[in-house]
């Protein structure tokens, strides 16, 4: 059952064909084999898990199956295995964001997100390895070594939520969490060649996230197939009380909108986003994507996106900001790491923080204080924002002449591992096709549509309007169907 859909899953344990815990141990059992404790063994080592939950697991398993020996209904997500990005809290799980500094971290409540999933019957096998504090393109700024990718062991997953990617490609999982703060679940879930969706700001709650850069961050999940992450998102969306970026619009029917059709949809195709530098075999493919929507009878035109050169340093200068601001609460005095052998506060401060952060949280930290300073405060910050600014026009008067935008979400297939980790501007610009619709607030979904000569993935963005994720997703149907 490694590529079975929620759905089979469900149906599954509901005719009693299998069990949620014969499910739950068939999936720990793979993850024994290949994804760390089975590399001396020949295993592969994809070392996307950071941390198992088995007693809270079966629990949940043994639930659902309990249900279903009763013949009752059963929840939309009964008995399907879930990894969550150890950004995300969980009761009784440590929570180290891919740190050193939140090493033995054990939080004593669980994130909205991981509630609602559970709640919904899902079955939540543990915590999954990110890039730290979820800054990274490649999930080899973990504290606690890089994820493979399970496609191509020799190349990254993406990052930041390259173990929740991971999982899913290698089937350690059915569906997992992520979350993107600049392109994080898609940039991943293209490099894995599975589905990730980010919603748009506010649909989901992001309450129980150990926070990066708060107007930019957002939790969404990755699964197999289109289907699998609108029934995701039907279970994660909503208005949470907990957080107060939470929006009250009410959220729709995602699944069932993947049963209306395309046709006549007015598909924008960003001239910007075709520019130098993206790989001829990714373009190939997305051309092909839009030719199989043209035959869906959508009409695919060409639209312009004129601020998009400005998007990566807009993206990383408020970013950066945001995470200066939010990181400055680890300094070894509540929880998480303390130095030893200090003798004044500030050593204590200045110790913790030297010996908990990685390089990369170091560095952006440094460039978001800078920004923030006094006398540099309105030359960037300042200034940042209101080029954020214009960027959201630009999607706005987009969608007022089309329903969805078809880009690239990745320049290039998945790299090597250790192939730009020396070079920090050249890994920034991994992220060109996927920081303006961060900026901008609007959903976005990856979608896998083909592979390279060499059998890389590849991923197509949809970007839809603000809390428009039913045509979003529609589209992302149409594209996955087309392959």
């Amino acid at each position: 059952m490694g590529t079975a859909t929620i759905q089979e899953v469900r149906d599954a344990i509901a005719s009693g064909a299998t069990t949620a815990t014969a499910v739950a141990e068939r999936h720990y059992a793979r993850i024994a084999a290949d994804d760390g404790a089975g590399a001396d063994s020949g295993g592969k080592n994809i070392h996307s898990f950071l941390a198992l939950s088995k007693e809270r697991a079966l629990a949940q398993a043994a639930k659902i199956d309990a249900l279903a020996a009763k013949g009752e209904t059963l929840p939309p997500l009964a008995g399907v295995p879930v990894g969550i990005k150890d950004v995300l809290v969980m009761r009784g799980s440590p929570a180290t964001a891919g740190s050193k500094i939140l090493e033995g971290y054990m939080p004593p409540y669980d994130a909205t997100a991981v509630q609602r999933l559970e709640a919904a019957g899902a079955v939540l096998l543990g915590k999954l390895n990110c890039d730290e504090f979820a800054m990274g393109s490649s999930n080899e700024n973990s504290a606690y070594g890089p994820v493979l990718n399970p496609r191509a062991l020799d190349r990254v997953p993406g990052g930041s939520s390259g173990g929740s990617a991971a999982a899913v490609a290698a089937g350690f999982c059915v569906t997992s969490l992520g979350s993107d703060t600049g392109g994080s679940i898609r940039q991943p879930a293209a490099f894995c060649g599975v589905v990730g969706v980010l919603p748009t700001y506010g649909r989901v709650s992001r309450y129980g996230l150990i926070a990066f850069a708060s107007s930019l961050d957002r939790v969404g999940p990755f699964a197999t197939n289109v289907r699998d992450a609108a029934t995701m998102l039907g279970v994660l969306a909503g208005h949470d009380a907990m957080d107060a970026t939470s929006s009250e619009r009410p959220e729709g029917d995602y699944v069932g909108a993947l049963e209306k059709p395309v046709a006549g949809l007015r598909i924008g195709v960003p001239a910007e986003y075709f520019g130098e530098g993206l790989d001829p075999e990714i373009r190939a493919a997305i051309e092909r994507a839009l030719d199989g929507l043209r035959g869906a009878g959508c009409e695919v035109k060409t639209i312009s996106l004129p601020h998009t050169k400005y998007a990566i340093p807009t993206y990383y200068v408020i970013a950066t900001a945001e995470a200066s601001a939010n990181l400055s609460r680890f300094d070894g005095v509540r929880f998480g790491l303390r130095a030893d052998g200090v003798k004044t506060l500030s050593a204590m401060f200045r110790e913790t923080r030297d010996q908990g952060f990685g390089a990369e949280v170091k560095r952006r930290i440094l460039l978001g204080t800078y920004a923030l300073s006094a006398g540099y405060y309105d030359a960037y910050y300042l200034k940042a924002q209101q080029v954020r600014t214009l960027l959201t026009r630009d999607f706005l008067a987009a969608f007022a002449e089309v329903d969805a935008i078809v880009s690239p979400i990745t320049p290039t297939p998945a790299f090597k591992l250790g192939e730009k980790t020396d070079d920090p501007v050249q890994m920034y610009l991994e992220d060109i096709y996927s920081v303006a619709a961060s900026l901008a607030g609007i959903c976005g979904i990856s979608v896998p549509c083909g592979e390279t000569k060499a059998g890389l993935p590849i991923g197509v963005q949809v970007m839809g309007r603000h809390f428009d994720e039913e045509t979003m997703l529609r589209v992302a149907l149409a594209i996955e169907a087309g392959q």
